[in-house]
């Protein structure tokens, strides 16, 4: 028999999902009876459902949507917190919740984890206010509601939640007749013409930078930017959106953040004759606490469903056509010539090789290392403010989460995303304090034979607080732990993990090396450096919330 269950499951296949995440309970076995029967669907049980949901959200920046199942209230609520930063971050999750039957529900009994009130819709509402489309299952509707929220999901790039009450999961209905459908937001031909031409009088003859950004890629518009930079236009990116372009190309300027920008870099953005910005959301720590000075009058702003020139808007309009659109008038700017694009300066060491270790000298060590197709993972911290403003190879990808920054998030994280791509390998940076909220997962690295790089930055606390505030105050240190010894405990044999540590550049090279030489294995590196030792960039921004959390 065909049912409810085959359905979803046959649904999340087509929509290119191998590995679903999550954790059993009771209300969700017979739903997972389903994934696990299915031939295309493998279920990767994890440590707890806050990590599941990290995981599901680092699958589906890379995969394009990822999915997690949870059981009612309790396995939900733990994972809400990964769901709505997935929301926050435009990030492509379906959530599965198992729920008791729908006669359960409607004799309002007292069972196991609900309130105790007979109110079985708690969790539903508040799954609301952090998904794009909320569904509870009915016999009559379940497929009618299953399509709904998937082709939401695709459109808005944003989290969805499904309801299955066990009763319903069972009930038997037809397969997909049909392909789900298209994702892609509506373009009006009439908005597109009229905004080719206010952007072809608008930037006509002028020099012109563009300034891309994490939305672009969310909705699926890489190709279309590179398409547009292809025609030799000096660009920059913000910490979110990095790697989003190719980053050795002649005419990438940097990052841009605001008063925290290298100097090169903010005068090529905000002294731009005419800047185009494509899929830019400011946050405050991307931008020093939104200290960027654009004017809007200058700027083509491109967003995911319209488009601005000037103060003229257009809309509906695709961010993909819009920067179609562009590219058709690359001839027509100003001339460009790559010597526009000043050099990036070489680093130079603050301490020396068999010193100890400093937060400036790790990152571009790190860099130097890193090879085309890595997956570079960076909590919120030391590490994202570390490696915002390095140049990483072509077709590296750096995930952040830089506006809900979560910490913990990335460890979880970085596992799906190398899940979701099996022959690139991840390289997850998290300071000491992020690692300790999830490094059960860990074990899931190891179980599921994701053989990526931890660097784990042991500098005994919380570095981002401390550069915030409180830089002596306890509540900012943290219980040290033997780093070393955590992948043993958590099921890794010396088949799985090689376990190193750095005091030194020259240990932190050789520690390099050999994670280059394991590559079969899981490599796991502690990097030792001073409590009270940040990034620059981080030093900057620190300033920056703190002065923003004094007015």
């Amino acid at each position: 028999m065909y049912t409810v269950a085959d359905y979803i499951a046959d649904r999340l296949a087509e929509l290119h999902i191998k590995d679903v995440f999550g954790v059993p309970g009771d209300f969700n076995l017979e739903f997972l009876d389903h994934i696990t029967g299915h031939d295309a669907l493998h279920w990767v049980g994890n440590a707890n459902e806050l990590n599941a949901g990290y995981a599901a959200d680092g699958y589906a920046r890379m995969n394009g949507i990822g999915a997690v199942v949870t059981t009612f209230g309790v396995g939900e609520l733990s994972a809400i917190n990964a769901i709505a930063g997935s929301f926050s971050e435009n990030v492509p999750v379906v959530h599965i919740v198992g729920a008791p039957s729908k006669d359960a529900q409607a004799s309002r009994r007292l069972l196991h984890h609900s309130l105790g009130d007979g109110d079985f819709s708690h969790f539903r509402r508040m799954a609301s206010e952090v998904t794009c489309a909320v569904a509870d299952l009915t016999p009559a509707d379940a497929v009618e509601e299953v399509d709904r929220v998937l082709r939401a999901v695709q459109t808005h790039r944003r989290p969805g939640y499904i309801v299955v009450p066990t009763d319903v999961a069972r009930v038997e209905v037809e397969p997909p007749s049909s392909p789900l459908g298209g994702a892609r937001s509506y373009t009006s031909d009439r908005a597109l013409a009229e905004f080719r031409a206010a952007a072809s009088e608008f930037l006509e003859g002028r020099d012109v930078t563009v300034l891309a950004d994490l939305l672009v890629h969310r909705m699926g518009a890489t190709d279309n930017l590179n398409r547009l930079l292809s025609g030799g236009i000096p660009h920059a990116t913000l910490m979110w959106g990095k790697t989003l372009v190719n980053e050795e190309d002649s005419f990438f300027l940097g990052v841009y953040a605001g008063a925290a920008s290298e100097p090169d870099v903010r005068k090529a953005v905000e002294g731009s004759d005419r800047l185009v910005m494509a899929g830019v959301r400011f946050t405050d720590t991307t931008t020093a606490s939104f200290s960027q000075k654009i004017d809007p009058a200058r700027c083509v702003d491109i967003a995911t469903n319209y488009a601005k020139v000037g103060d003229k808007t257009f809309a509906p309009l695709n961010i993909a056509d819009a920067l179609d659109a562009l590219a058709e008038l690359v001839p027509s700017f100003a001339d460009r010539t790559p010597g526009a694009v000043p050099e990036p300066e070489p680093h130079h060491w603050v301490a020396g090789a068999d010193e100890p270790l400093v937060q400036d000298d790790v990152w571009p060590t790190l860099a130097g290392v890193l090879t085309e197709g890595n997956i570079v993972v960076a909590d919120q911290g030391t590490s994202f403010f570390g490696l915002a403003k390095m140049r990483f190879p072509a077709d590296t990808t750096f995930i952040g989460q830089p506006l809900w920054g979560s910490i913990g998030y990335t460890l979880p994280a970085a596992m799906g995303a190398g899940l979701a791509c099996p022959g690139r390998r991840p390289v997850l940076v998290i300071g000491d304090g992020s690692a300790q909220l999830t490094v059960q997962e860990l074990g899931t690295w190891m179980r599921e034979g994701v053989n990526g790089v931890v660097i784990v930055v042991n500098n005994d606390g919380y570095a981002v607080e401390r550069s915030i505030h409180g830089e002596d105050a306890e509540y900012n240190d943290i219980t040290a732990w033997d780093w070393r010894m955590i992948p043993q405990a958590l099921g890794g044999t010396d088949d799985k993990v090689v376990t190193l540590k750095a005091t030194t550049r020259a240990e932190l090279n050789d520690a390099f090396a050999k994670a280059q030489d394991n590559q079969d294995r899981l490599v796991l590196i502690e990097v030792c450096t001073a409590p009270k030792d940040y990034p620059t960039l981080l030093k900057k921004i620190g300033k920056a919330i703190n002065d923003a959390n004094s007015k």
